[in-house]
């Protein structure tokens, strides 16, 4: 009887059936024999008694046999060579048919090549213009062709974005190029801080307030399709931008008071991820620029005209010295992205100041209900509940600290986070600014119709609440790095991973080249060697992962107990 889903019936059978089946078979052997026998026909086949002796010329009968039988295994055997010959032949022409180039063929093989090429160009270009020289250069280019800079500054942290060594290679031109603060992600943070904090850059430098939109014109219809399928824009928040109208009445001012028939060069400078390339989109109307969540997304410097009388330069972003705190570098650095440096540690550096020995315990507190959280005690300890909320599991249901990490960090990167600095109590200048340049900074501006502008546009924009956002204390300035020469020497780590696969291709087509032999030789000293070369890979990454040693110890301590676990348990007994 067949089963319901299965595709053939099953061969079982009750034993009396099968009993019933054997019977009736040895009756029907029984009943064949008997009638052979009746009628004289018998199954063995005689045995050829060969040549009687008695039979004449015995021995020229055997002979001629004999030669007979090595006639037809002669044949045989010439049979079966010409068999193998014609096959060799045959094997023979296919090769050259499939190693003759058709006209096909040489197309696609040119194509590959040409391909291939164009691979590598772009990759040497990728490389070239990720590489910190090469910033460098196109961020002194755009300070040396613009009329007017703006430092673009994030609200949430706005002393933590300035570059005292930009801002004192503009103020070194003694007047020929002007500076000017734009604070952008102004919806971020609380309105109170946001007016304490214009306040206190408008006395340095002439400060505008910048929202920037989100929901932005494509230029064609395959950029279109390229940005969705990317997700890099974030649509959680409104798409209506603030401020655009007042910084271009006073960009369009100071075109028409240069007095020349040239247009004003606008040079957008700033750290990563402040905003830059979505300003000038925000301008423009429509997407011009590369903008994302990601850091360092602006490789080169572009134009992009906005009026008649204006054009702006979009530059990459500033580089950071590595003299910065841990705490600088992870929000204002692309070591993280680039992967020189662990994410474990950055997070690290910005949770320090949430941990309740160092900092008070509202701080704490706050992180505990934006990411909804328990009680924690260490950075560890949070992205390990971080981690085990959004699912991010390894094998063993081990929550991925580094995967928590990533995301922390981007959230503080991003516009998603809302937290704000405090304003520093002592307001002074800084060492490379004095009074007579913020006076000269200021001369052709209406201060007053700036004023009234940042406070309609203050009032107008839904700023979040105090009580949801996180406050810290700012760091102070941000040292950057202009001249290449003070550049520290960069590690290629794309050269060293070719390298490395080069050596092991290299390895590999010899060990192809070796005899059977040796190979099996292998493969036997690999079975005794195999636990040993495990314990060796775990001890490398430690050594490599020198910032997530305490998860890789208690991943490989949890995998331990349990093989014991399980090699502890003995199928040779009985348990009853």
């Amino acid at each position: 009887m067949k089963r319901p889903k299965l595709k053939k019936a099953s061969k079982r059978m009750t034993c009396a059936k099968r009993f019933k089946i054997q019977k009736k078979v040895r009756e029907h052997h029984r009943k064949l024999k008997k009638e052979a026998k009746k009628s004289g026909i018998r199954r063995k086949i005689k045995k050829d008694i060969g040549v009687p002796n008695s039979a004449p010329f015995k021995e020229e009968v055997l002979r001629e046999a004999e030669e007979r039988k090595q006639e037809l295994e002669q044949l045989k055997e010439k049979n079966r060579l010409e068999k193998q010959k014609k096959r060799a032949e045959k094997r023979k022409k296919g090769k050259e048919e499939s190693s003759e180039v058709t006209p096909a063929k040489k197309k696609k093989v040119k194509k590959a090549e040409k391909v291939k090429v164009q691979r590598e160009k772009r990759a040497a270009v990728a490389k070239a213009k990720s590489s910190k020289k090469f910033r460098c250069s196109e961020l002194n280019k755009v300070i040396e062709a613009s009329d007017v800079i703006l430092e673009v500054l994030d609200a949430r942290d706005p002393m933590g974005c300035r570059c005292p060594q930009l801002e004192e290679a503009v103020l070194k031109h003694e007047g020929k190029k002007r500076l000017l603060f734009i604070l952008n992600k102004i919806d971020l943070v609380p309105q109170n801080n946001l007016e304490k904090w214009v306040q206190c850059l408008q006395a340095q430098c002439p400060t505008f307030v910048f929202k920037s939109s989100i929901h932005i014109q494509d230029k064609t219809v395959l950029e279109k399709k390229q940005r969705v399928a990317s997700g890099l824009v974030d649509y959680s928040r409104a798409g209506q931008s603030f401020g655009s109208d007042s910084l271009m009445q006073v960009l369009n001012l100071l075109a028409s008071n240069q007095g020349t028939e040239t247009m004003l060069k606008v040079g957008v400078v700033g750290f990563p991820n402040v905003g830059k390339s979505s300003i000038i989109n925000t301008l423009k109307g429509i997407r011009a620029c590369n903008a994302g969540v990601e850091r360092g997304l602006t490789k080169c410097l572009q134009e992009v005209h906005i009026s008649k009388k204006v054009k702006m330069i979009d530059s990459p972003a500033i580089v950071v010295a590595p003299s910065n705190s841990v705490y600088k570098l992870a929000l204002r650095n692309l070591q993280v992205d680039d992967k020189d440096m662990n994410p474990l540690e950055a997070a690290k550096a910005l949770l320090k100041q949430c941990d309740q020995q160092h900092i008070n315990h509202t701080f704490h507190l706050q992180i505990m209900l934006h990411y909804n959280v328990p009680k924690y005690k260490n950075s560890l300890d949070f992205l390990t509940y971080f981690a085990k909320k959004r699912g991010f599991l390894q094998k063993g249901s081990l929550p991925n600290t580094e995967q928590a990490a990533t995301l922390f960090l981007k959230d503080w990167t991003g516009a998603k986070l809302s937290y704000y600095s405090k304003v520093p109590e002592t307001e002074g200048l800084p060492p490379y600014l004095t009074k007579a340049m913020v006076a000269e900074m200021q001369t052709g501006l209406d201060l007053d119709s700036i004023k009234t502008g940042n406070k309609q546009i203050i009032k107008c924009v839904h700023a979040s609440k105090l009580s949801t956002n996180i406050a810290f204390n700012s760091k102070g300035l941000t040292d950057g790095i202009l001249n290449v020469h003070q550049l520290p020497e960069e590690k290629h780590r794309q050269v060293e991973e070719a390298e490395e696969e080069e050596e092991d291709e290299d390895e590999e087509e010899e060990d192809e080249d070796d005899d059977i032999e040796e190979t099996e030789e292998m493969e036997d000293t690999e079975e005794i060697q195999a636990p040993v070369s495990k314990q060796t890979k775990s001890q490398k990454t430690r050594k490599q992962k020198k910032g997530n040693i305490i998860t890789a110890s208690v991943n490989i301590d949890l995998l331990a107990a349990r093989r014991d676990d399980d090699e502890a348990y003995d199928f040779s007994t009985d348990f009853v």
